[in-house]
Parts: C-alpha cells; structure tokens; sequence
C-alpha cells in the first residue's frame, strides 16, 4: 500500500515521528507521499528528517490556496519559490497541494487562480503531476486545468469529496481521484457511489493524516497506517480483495509518481 497524501512534516508528528513511521510500514506501507508548503524552513527539515527514517518515501511541494494571498504582489514567485525548492530536494515528484479553497477564502479568489495558474505551468514544464485541492470551486478549478500549455499535464484531485460531475470531469481530463477516510464515514453514501463506479485504475488511496481519521478511528489524530481502512473499503464496494485494491492503488501510484 502507499498513502499518497499525508503531512507528516508537520508539527503534529514532531514527538513521534518514528513510531508513526514503524507502524507504517508494520502495516504494510509500501512508502507514503508527504506535502510540503513551499518556503517553510521547518517543514523541510521534519522533511529531511523523515527521509532518514525512511528513504522510500517522497515529497510533494507547493503553494496551497490558504497561502496565496502571500504572493499576490507576484503570483510568478509562488512559482519560482516551488520550482527552487523541487530542485533542493531529491525525493520531489509532484507540484501540489495546489489549488482553490472557496470555502474560507483566506486569499482573493483572483489571487488564488493566479498562484495555482502559475504552478499549473511551472509543472508543465517540469513535466511533474500535480496534486489538486479544491473546495466549493469546481469550475474555476476545471477551467484553469483545461487551459492549454506545453507538455502533458496529470495529477490527482486529492482527497476527493466532490460531486459526481467534478469527478466524470476530472476523469475525462486524465486524473486520478484519490480517496481518504472520508469513503468509510456514515453520511458519506454519494462518495461511496462515486468510488464505486470509478475504475480502479483511477484510483489512489490516502490518509491526509492528521487529518480525515476513517472509521474507527474518528476523533483520534489520522496516520499512514490507517489507509488500510480506506483499501478495505474499496475493497468491498468493487466486490473484490484488499489485496487486489492495495495492489492496484499501488501500480497506479508508480505511474502518476514515477518514484
């Protein structure tokens, strides 16, 4: 299995960075895809230091949506922040979490389609996916995905929790959806359909960890061992094995990542 989203460079997991790492791969993580804020020194280093405990794992760097309101000066230097600190760090594979979060709006929306515009671009031209969060802003998000540019663009809509429309679109454009706890909750039905009828070769599985506990866990701190919960649920709305799920969420993995 791989978690393909989670913060473990963050302060939540300072104490016992070790430990979540042991019971990771205790059971059975293959490696996980940790998010990094670009520019933040002390990310970075709990980076660095999870890399010593465990090489096989990988990086993404990027500017989130809550963030961009600090370039709105110069949303180009978001870019140029990402593409710095993708070329400082060996186990980089991916631009993101990038995005537009509608919800809060903690920077102008102009600001935001910008930065997330400017990363769009940069990661075109590195040729590395993308990894997209997206809340309450599906066709502004959907629009700036379809705008034309060099290269291939890929990436995964994380943590999806969309719309049946948002996810048929992302699909049709070439993503993955990557599916967290949120598929084992008991409200969650629509998603559930969604995970259901999309093919399993589309599909990731993560924990977003600390966040997003599946059940049973809910109401405790998220970690990467948890994605077990996530696979055995897919596992049982495709009417197949764990086995086959963590398998093929895995090969999926490696071809968007390439790690």
């Amino acid at each position: 299995m791989i978690d393909s989203h989670c913060h473990l460079a963050g302060d939540k997991f300072t104490d016992d960075l070790e430990a979540v790492v042991a019971r990771a791969r205790a059971a059975g993580l293959e490696r996980v895809l940790t998010i990094l804020e670009a520019g933040d020194p002390v990310e970075a280093g709990q980076a660095a230091r999870l890399e010593q405990l465990w090489p096989d794992c990988r990086v993404a760097v990027g500017v989130h949506p809550h963030s961009a309101g600090n370039f709105a000066d110069d949303p180009g230097r978001a870019a140029d922040y990402v593409q710095q600190q993708v070329a400082d760090t060996e186990s980089a594979r991916a631009v993101g979490e990038i995005g537009l979060d509608y919800h809060y709006d903690f920077a102008p929306r102009d600001v935001q389609q910008a930065v997330f515009r400017a990363q769009v671009q940069l990661a075109r031209r590195l040729d590395l996916p993308i990894v997209i969060h997206t809340r309450e802003a599906d066709d502004d998000t959907l629009a700036i995905l379809r705008e034309p540019g060099p290269g291939e663009l890929r990436g995964v809509f994380h943590c999806f929790s969309g719309t049946t429309a948002l996810a048929r679109a992302a699909l049709d454009l070439g993503f993955y959806l990557s599916l967290s706890g949120i598929v084992t909750f008991n409200r969650a039905d629509e998603l559930r359909e969604i995970a259901r009828t999309a093919p399993l070769d589309r599909l990731l599985v993560e924990t977003d960890s600390p966040f997003l506990a599946p059940v049973p866990h809910r109401g405790v701190r998220n970690e990467p061992a948890f994605v077990a919960r996530v696979v055995d649920t897919l596992a049982s709305l495709h009417a197949t094995t764990s086995a086959e799920v963590a398998a093929r969420t895995t090969a999926n993995f490696h071809r968007l990542f390439r790690p």
